[in-house]
This record gives structure tokens, sequence and C-alpha cells, in this order.
């Protein structure tokens, strides 16, 4: 297979992220993996470790497969009469990686969400901005008030900056369809039941576990990124260094940290989670983010997932180009 089919893939998938986003409709292909995931949970919950990790090797194996028979490859006998594949199949290739690409990617939809809680703080509507948050975070909204609703929302930006865009890009350059299929499952099954509760304690643990493992390097890539791609990168690398470890979560830190230092304000705190209180360490040096600074961590966000498009087909060519020779 040609070596620019992948790329080419990648870069037109979020070219049209950008122009159609995340439509809202039960027929996204991620709407019907969530459904397919659930019906499969009501088959196999158990409230044990092992039943969640047969829940999600089944989920995920299911979505890398469906990714190997999607890229494909040409049937033998065209391999042996032709020694490129014919335009056909070229152009099929292409076209698959940038559909997977796009029904991954939520760059396009997260900066909007972000614009949309702006423009309510922005005009004092509370309510609003309360019946908002839960599409970027899954913090208890009722008792918010703005300067807290502010900071909530830069902070799932920088974090959704790395599960939305960058580790799907990372895992389209390094694995094509079945990477980017693979880790939109791992990254949804973390969201339906990696998290504390009663009845996802045991059952949701591979799930979330599995997710630090998929956002290792990809939450690693975008502190850089931010940093790089900010209005202060000394400062925000200073930062990252310094703060990105102090999150609970091993990869979140990297990227708050980073927004914090290229913002110039300081994040964490308190987080009120369905009744559950979380007390978070601070990272960064400067105030609490205000209204003002949400637009700014959009700029940011655009930025960095500008800059991931571009080292994500870069990477994709050099690595088809390696295996190639």
């Amino acid at each position: 297979m040609p070596i620019w089919c992948d790329p080419l893939g990648l870069a037109l998938g979020v070219a049209l992220d950008q122009l159609v986003a995340d439509p809202q409709t039960p027929a996204h292909p991620v709407a019907v993996f969530g459904r397919a995931a659930a019906r499969l949970e009501g088959v196999l919950y158990a409230d044990r470790r092992s039943a969640g990790v047969v829940h999600v090797a089944v989920c995920v194996g299911g979505a890398a497969a469906l990714g190997l028979l999607a890229q494909g490859q040409p049937p033998p006998a065209i391999r042996v009469a032709h020694r490129q594949p014919p335009p056909a199949i070229r152009v099929a290739r292409t076209a698959v990686t940038a559909v997977a690409t796009w029904a991954v990617l939520g760059g396009t939809t997260l900066a909007r969400e972000g614009a949309y809680m702006a423009d309510a703080l922005e005009r004092d509507d509370l309510a609003r901005a309360r019946a908002r948050l839960p599409h970027l975070c899954g913090r208890d909204p009722a008792l918010l008030e703005s300067p807290e609703l502010a900071r909530a929302t830069v902070e799932s930006l920088a974090e959704n900056t790395s599960d939305a865009v960058v580790a799907p890009l990372f895992w389209g350059a390094v694995a094509g369809v079945p990477g980017l299929l693979a880790y939109r499952a791992i990254n949804t099954l973390d969201a339906m039941i990696g998290h504390h509760s009663p009845r996802y304690e045991r059952f949701g643990w591979a799930a979330a576990r599995l997710d630090d493992v998929a956002n290792y390097v990809p939450a690693r890539v975008t502190g850089v990124l931010a940093a790089l791609t900010g209005p202060a990168p000394r400062r925000a690398l200073a930062v990252l260094r310094r703060d990105g470890h102090r999150h609970p979560s091993p990869n979140a830190g990297r990227c708050e940290a980073a927004f914090a230092g290229a913002l110039g304000v300081t994040l964490g705190g308190t987080n009120v989670y369905g009744g559950r209180i979380e007390h978070r360490p601070t990272m960064g040096d400067g105030p609490k983010p205000e209204v003002r600074d949400i637009r700014r961590a959009v700029r940011l966000t655009r930025a960095v997932s500008l800059a991931a498009a571009g080292a994500a087909v870069l990477t994709a060519w050099a690595l088809r180009r390696a295996i190639a020779r």
C-alpha cells in the first residue's frame, strides 16, 4: 500500500472534523459502540475485576478487528498482478482512514463547547452555563458560581484536548484505522464505566487502567505541544515539569499543568462529583481562571489540535516509509 494513503486519510479526517464536527445523532459510530458496550455489560456484568477484563477485551478487541477489516488489504491475486494496488483500492484505503479519523475526533466540538461556556458566562447566564457543563465534565454544577465554572471549563479543555484530539491522532499515526477505533473504544469505556462508584469500582477497573496506558504518551505530547504553541512556552514548560505529576490521574495533570503555565493561571482545588468531594493539588503560579480565560484556553486547544494534526501526518508518513523499505 502506498505510504501516502494513511497520512492523507488522517489529514482529510481532520478537515472533515473541522467542517462537520460531531453530529449529535444516535447513528454516530461512537454512540452505536456505546449502546453495544452497554448491552454487553448487561450480559457480562459481575462485581469483580475479571468480568470487567472480559468486557473490555471483547469491546476493544472487536473495535480493533473491525478496523483491520475496514482497512483491509488487496486480495492475493491483485497483489501478485500489481506492484502497487489499483487506484480504487488506494482511494478506498484513504477514504476509510479519513472517515475513521473523523468519527473518533472531537476537537471541533470541544472548542465549540468551550466557546459556548464562555458566551454564557460573559452574559452572566449561570443557569445556561450550569446546564452545559456536563457536556465537558462530570462535576456537579448545581452550586458552582462563575469562577468555579470557569476553572472547570479550562481544566476540561486541557484534559480533553488530549483525549479528543491528540490521543486518537497519535494512535491513528502509529496503528492506522485499528488504532483509531481501538483508542476510541478504550476512551469511551473509561467514560462509561471507568470511574469510582459502587457498581464500577471493580468492574470498571480494567477500563480505567487501559485508558491510563493508552493516554500515557499522548498526554505528555499534549503537555509539550500546549507549552510550545501557547503564549508563554518557558513558563508552561517549567510548570509542566514541576506540577504535572501532582494530579491524581497519571495523565491529566500533564495537560492541565501545561495549560496552567501557558495561560498564567492556577488550576486544581476542590471538586464535587455527585456528592463525592475531591481535594486536588494546585498547579501553576497565577490567579484562578476568570471567565476571560476560557476563550484563551479555547484558542490554545485549537493551536494544540492543529500542531497535533501536523505531527500525526508527518509521523504516519515516516513510519510507513520506514516499513516500506
